[in-house]
């Protein structure tokens, strides 16, 4: 299967290596020194376990109508880089190209295949300009949740730390052919790809401990284990999670751990530091509206308080306001 790995950072890079190295034919969609790197040496992963692989047989460019129509792409960069690079992703597309989308956050499809009161509704804060909409249309999306934890350690280098689970699902819950393909793709490599019959509780349910951790870390420069056993911090992480419950149970989503379990598992990661907090000592763009301006938006849609999330989101962003990376342009 042809599949183009767009943005060949952590996680877009394990996947591909993974991909590649059972077969596949894989492209990345890379720039700069990563570009390089992979042209050069190909890309190598460091695995958990200290065993490194390499996958030299994939392409690499930095145009996608080089890299010419695909079977499949994976977008593997950050939400707020979709918008500046959906308008390019036309070269790849052909009549039944499928998109599995590996956000963290509300995606801007949320509303799509959705039913109800909502169904079609823009999600303005992680596409505010309907170019996300417009350039990939949600007829093509497969939803995904990311779950392993891996980081870009050179251009071309990146190291697993824990994790292989990608499920995957249809935006109306269906068990299509194309999800099917997609979930013996990537089980066929060696990763945890289950098809879901409710992709959004999933992402809820990944967002939940995101939406909460990653602006304590960034604002405190504390890791999980810090942030769970301090009590007040231990407290304010209950109280956001209780908030975003509230919006989602409005939107017919039910988490299937109660807080406390999902607390004690961040917990348990012990030292480890947030992507939100990597980023923010990297001088990247913080993934603020994804995470939490989101929730704050679907809150507002359905009368929902949230005066904790509202108060955590203003602090978020006035720390993104005042990082360095704020005037930088986006980069995958």
């Amino acid at each position: 299967m042809k599949i183009a790995i767009v943005g060949a950072g952590a996680i877009g890079g394990y996947i591909g290596v993974k991909l590649a190295l059972a077969g596949e034919q894989v492209t990345f969609l890379a720039r700069g020194a990563n570009l390089e790197a992979i042209r050069a040496r190909g890309v190598r992963l460091i695995g958990s376990d200290g065993v490194e692989l390499v996958a030299r047989e994939v392409h690499a460019t930095a145009d996608c109508r080089a890299a010419g129509p695909q079977d499949l792409v994976i977008l593997a960069v950050k939400a707020h880089q979709v918008e500046s690079i959906a308008p390019e992703l036309a070269g790849l597309f052909t009549g039944g190209t499928a998109v599995v989308t590996m956000q963290n956050g509300i995606p801007y499809w949320y509303f799509h295949r959705h039913g109800g009161d909502f169904a079609g509704r823009a999600v303005a804060a992680v596409d505010p300009s309907g170019v996300c909409l417009q350039h990939i249309p949600p007829a093509r999306v497969i939803g995904s949740v990311v779950y392993p934890a891996a980081v870009l350690e050179a251009p071309g280098v990146i190291r697993h730390i824990e994790g292989n689970r990608f499920p995957v699902g249809e935006l109306d819950g269906t068990s299509s052919p194309r999800v099917r393909m997609v979930s013996e793709c990537f089980t066929r490599a060696g990763l945890q790809s289950p098809v879901l019959d409710d992709i959004r509780a999933e992402i809820w349910l990944k967002l939940w401990g995101n939406l909460t951790f990653n602006p304590i870390s960034a604002l405190t420069r504390a890791t999980l284990v810090d942030i769970c056993q301090y009590p007040p911090t231990r407290h304010l992480s209950t109280a956001m999670m209780t908030e975003a419950q509230a919006v989602a149970a409005r939107l017919g989503i039910s988490f299937r751990v109660p807080i406390e379990r999902r607390i004690a598992g961040a917990e348990r990661v012990g030292k480890h530091k947030t992507s939100m907090l990597h980023d923010l000592e990297a001088g990247r763009a913080l993934e603020t509206e994804a995470l939490l301006g989101s929730v704050v938006e679907l809150a507002r849609l359905t009368d929902t308080p949230v005066p904790i999330l509202e108060a955590v989101y203003a602090l978020t962003n006035l720390l993104a306001r005042q990082s360095p990376f704020a005037l930088s342009p986006a980069t995958h």
